[in-house]
């Protein structure tokens, strides 16, 4: 197989297991009898366990130098402890096997990322055309995942998950072998790049934009089920947004040369504010389709932006690392902090939570005008 198809291999797989687990775990965690504010715990250790777990997974990997092995090792580890779940069926049980099995799962996607950047430039290929599979797959699993929902209980996700993390290691195993040389002095310093004042603000606008998603991730999907909403209908809420993220990714090459990592990450969090601010109004459909395009601004120019802003900024020893802070910091540290509080603040303003989000996207929004500033002024899209 080309390194095309192995790579979209590996990316159906991994967001088939995604595409199960973000619309529907909380309705897993709901059928177990956790209230809200538990269900915000239980997804507050998975944003967590990434802010543990994936900087050492990027040390770890940048100073072997090998990346497909390890993320083998992963997914297998995954899939085997996903399916203790059906052993538990009370909180401080299913605390316990989250903190286990995302330990595993979390330290997948940044070594991922920095084998598929690798990969992509060494065989010049589009990234985005290539990471576009695994949206497709997500989209496919979730309208078929809410289907099954409506004659099955939440039980069968369990196996679900755990069936498509088991296709996933398959998937690693697959790919191609890329490495990294490392120096006979060791791994690159990281200090300067935790010190640079671009990072820093790259990170708080990813950050910002990650937390914003939070209470979407969390309770949209009961909160649209409280309205009324039939399970295969969120399916396709949930699949239509990443159809819009999918065309996005079709295009990525010219996108990115034209409006660069840094614009792309401002684009973000300016649709973040209108998105989050309509699902905060209303639960009525046609807005609701409306407002869902938008995750191909939230989600695909955030993600474009921070996986290219690494790939033009960062030394390539330095690159799973520098995945795996981001991964941590943006993708755990920060809503992992905000997500025992969106228990909290759904159960408190129901809908208007999403408001709440809305003003984290502004704030996103001005991080990434920051970084956006000095790159008008040089003229050119970095």
């Amino acid at each position: 197989m080309s390194p095309a198809v192995r790579l979209a291999a590996y990316y159906c797989a991994l967001f088939a297991a995604v595409g199960v687990n973000l619309p529907f775990w909380p309705l897993w965690l709901k059928d177990r009898g956790l209230s809200p504010g538990d269900i915000g715990l239980i997804l507050a250790a998975t944003y967590l366990m990434k802010m543990v777990v994936n900087p050492l997974v990027g040390h770890v990997v940048d100073r072997r130098g090998d990346r497909r092995r390890p993320m083998v090792i992963m997914a297998v580890g995954a899939a085997i402890t996903w399916a203790c779940f059906a052993l538990v069926d009370e909180f401080w049980g299913i605390m316990a096997v989250t903190v286990l099995s995302l330990s595993l799962w979390s330290g997948i996607m940044p070594v991922g990322e920095s084998l598929a950047l690798m990969i992509t430039q060494r065989h010049r290929l589009d990234y985005g055309r290539v990471r576009l599979w695994g949206s497709a797959a997500f989209i496919l699993t979730a309208i078929g995942v809410g289907r099954l929902l409506v004659e099955y209980p939440p039980t069968i996700l369990v196996w679900l998950i755990a069936g498509t993390l088991a296709l996933t290691a398959a998937a690693c195993a697959a790919l191609p072998d890329a490495r990294v040389p490392v120096p006979a002095t060791g791994s690159a310093p990281l200090m300067p790049l935790l010190t640079s004042a671009g990072f820093l603000l790259f990170l708080a606008a990813g950050s910002l934009n990650q937390v914003s998603h939070t209470v979407y991730y969390a309770f949209s999907t009961i909160h649209w089920k409280a309205a009324g909403i039939a399970d295969d209908t969120i399916g396709l809420l949930w699949s239509e947004g990443v159809i819009a993220e999918i065309v996005l990714f079709s295009m990525s090459g010219r996108v990115v040369r034209r409006i660069g990592p840094a614009g792309l990450i401002l684009i973000a969090a300016l649709c973040g504010v209108i998105r989050w601010g309509v699902l905060g109004a209303t639960t009525e459909l046609p807005l609701l389709f409306a407002a869902q395009l938008l995750h191909g601004a939230t989600f695909g120019c955030a993600h474009l932006g921070a996986m290219h802003y690494i790939q033009r900024t960062i030394p390539a020893g330095l690159s799973a690392r520098a995945q795996g802070i981001y991964s941590a910091v943006a993708m755990g540290a920060a809503p992992g902090l905000m997500s025992p509080l969106t228990g909290r603040l759904y159960e408190g303003l129901g809908g208007y939570a999403f408001w709440v989000m809305a003003g984290f996207s502004l704030l996103s929004t001005l991080a990434a005008w920051r970084m956006v500033r000095p790159v008008i002024g040089n003229g050119g899209a970095v």
